[in-house]
């Protein structure tokens, strides 16, 4: 069973109690509890964009499940439950826990800053090559550009309170 409490400290007896989590502040739970709520929240967050895009355009594409355009950036989900998680496990005053919250801080700048006005600028690329005449030398070699690479604030905002409740529910029912 997860559980988001540290168990008491014992030594494991073999590298392998070791690794299936036997010993030491794994003791008590099976697995990893961040590691499995960033992953539950990652796809809780695809499902609910999956469900939109089913919604909107009448179809189902599974492909869009790893993508990273949605309505609930599905990455800020990932980070955000990982730092409630660890944080939960470790404590707030822990290293991990400051690790965690930095690296959150970090992914969801990126998305919603930088990989946002990238996704912006080849869309307005895209668009002007589209201009181009057939003829144009470029238009035989170009490829168009990747468009949703980011997330709007918004959609990073909806990312971290899905990925913080989830991790917050998670702890809470094991």
């Amino acid at each position: 069973m997860l559980t988001a409490s540290r168990g008491a400290s014992t030594s494991p007896s073999t590298p392998a109690a070791a690794l299936a989590g036997a010993g030491g502040p794994a003791a008590g739970r099976a697995g990893n509890f961040p590691l499995a709520v960033a992953l539950l929240a990652f796809a809780f967050a695809n499902f609910v964009n999956l469900l939109a895009i089913w919604l909107k355009e009448k179809r189902l594409d599974a492909r869009k499940f790893l993508t990273s355009a949605g309505i609930i950036s599905s990455l800020s989900a990932t980070v955000g439950s990982l730092a409630v998680a660890v944080g939960q496990q470790e404590g707030g005053e822990s290293s991990s826990f400051a690790l965690a919250l930095v690296f959150t801080a970090v992914v969801m700048y990126d998305a919603s800053g930088i990989r946002f006005h990238t996704g912006r600028q080849a869309a307005l690329l895209n668009q002007i090559v589209s201009d181009f005449p057939p003829e144009h030398p470029i238009i035989s070699t170009f490829r168009p550009l990747q468009e949703p690479l980011g997330h709007s604030p918004f959609q990073v905002f909806a990312g971290a309170i899905v990925g913080c409740s989830v991790a917050y529910f998670m702890g809470k029912s094991v």
